[in-house]
């Protein structure tokens, strides 16, 4: 596999994972800077969630489950 193959594949997978777990390609921020703003939240978000390891769900199952428990929100946003 070629280098140029290899970061496609990176990419590819991090945009599938965005549009998954984010709905990333559904959303229809427009003025200004919002759109970039939104996906550098996004990226920092699924960074977080990433790191968590405690939980034994998908992405978008940890971020649901962080919308719904507190506790385990400050334990994604703190590693606590």
């Amino acid at each position: 596999m070629k280098s140029g193959e290899f970061h496609w594949g990176i990419e590819n997978n991090l945009h599938w994972v965005l549009d998954i777990a984010f709905r990333e390609d559904e959303c229809r921020k427009r003025k200004d800077h919002s759109a970039e703003n939104f996906s550098m939240l996004r990226r920092i978000t699924l960074n977080l969630l990433k790191q968590e390891t405690t939980c034994n769900r998908s992405i978008a199952g940890k971020r649901l489950l962080a919308g719904w428990d507190e506790g385990y929100l400050e334990k994604v946003l703190f590693h606590a």
